[in-house]
């Protein structure tokens, strides 16, 4: 049973939707932060939002097919008019609506094999990934890395596992210290994601500032341009560093709430230490 003043997953559900005032939120994102576990439950339903938005945006933006409106018109009187075309166009209005989410879900599997497609044919789906990643283990307390950065076999088994050299990169000049690091899932194998952290104590009750560096081998094709993206708060700068004598592609992105030119610096830091052109 829960205590009183215990905030309920409808409560949760609606902070997460954007749907309350000042003071219902404030009383939420404290609860959240006494609460590790609700928050960990939290940042799940919004990843999963995520994917699913991912998966099915592409149904969502399909047009009313046509031979359903003709099918609407043919049926009507010969002497359709006035009120009687405003309730028809209603009615082609509201068919649409439920044939679409019919469709949505009998063919949420190709339109997911589509989105899919589209992203990758653009480049982008590696970098909403690791945006959604950003999202997913920023907030956390108890266990934002899988390896903390003391450990001295992080480099080594995310090298290892990705098949390609993973550098801790050094961004305290840029007021960033390592966290640590963890594996994550790719399109066609391993990912890495390294956190860093802003030197320094937080202000009493706010979260630290982090910033993630997400790893990846690219496919071919990918392209290599120094790109910039915004998504809402979160900003990313993203990459991709041709193969060169003893080193295969990889590609960058650094995701993380920050100035888009402080952001850049970053960038900026860790394209130096890897080695590439600038």
């Amino acid at each position: 049973m829960n205590a009183p003043n215990a905030i309920t997953d409808s409560q949760l559900s609606a902070w997460l939707d954007d749907q309350l005032d000042g003071e219902a939120r404030a009383r939420v994102e404290a609860w959240l932060h006494e609460h590790p576990d609700d928050a960990a439950r939290v940042r799940l339903w919004a990843a999963d939002a995520e994917a699913l938005r991912a998966r099915l945006d592409a149904v969502l933006q399909e047009p009313v097919p046509a031979r359903l409106e003709q099918a609407v018109w043919r049926r009507r009187p010969a002497a359709f008019a006035g009120w009687q075309r405003w309730a028809a166009g209603l009615a082609i209005f509201a068919l649409g609506g439920v044939v679409g989410a019919g469709l949505m879900w009998r063919s949420a599997e190709r339109a997911g094999a589509r989105a899919v497609q589209a992203a990758q044919a653009n480049g982008q789906g590696w970098v909403q990934r690791a945006a959604v990643a950003h999202r997913v283990y920023v907030p956390e307390v108890r266990h934002p890395v899988e390896v903390k950065a003391q450990e001295e076999h992080l480099a080594r088994w995310l090298t290892r596992r990705l098949e390609m050299p993973v550098k801790l990169f050094d961004l305290r000049a840029q007021g960033f210290e390592l966290v640590g690091g963890r594996l994550l899932p790719d399109a066609k194998g391993p990912s890495a994601q390294l956190m860093y952290q802003a030197v320094g104590e937080a202000a009493p009750g706010a979260a630290p500032l982090r910033v993630t560096v997400y790893l990846r081998k690219p496919e071919d094709g990918t392209p290599a341009a120094f790109r910039y993206e915004q998504q809402g708060a979160t900003g990313l700068f993203y990459w991709v560093e041709g193969a060169s004598p003893g080193r295969p592609a990889c590609g960058y992105a650094i995701v993380g709430e920050l100035p888009r030119d402080k952001l850049l610096a970053l960038a900026e830091a860790i394209e130096r230490q890897q080695g590439g052109p600038g």
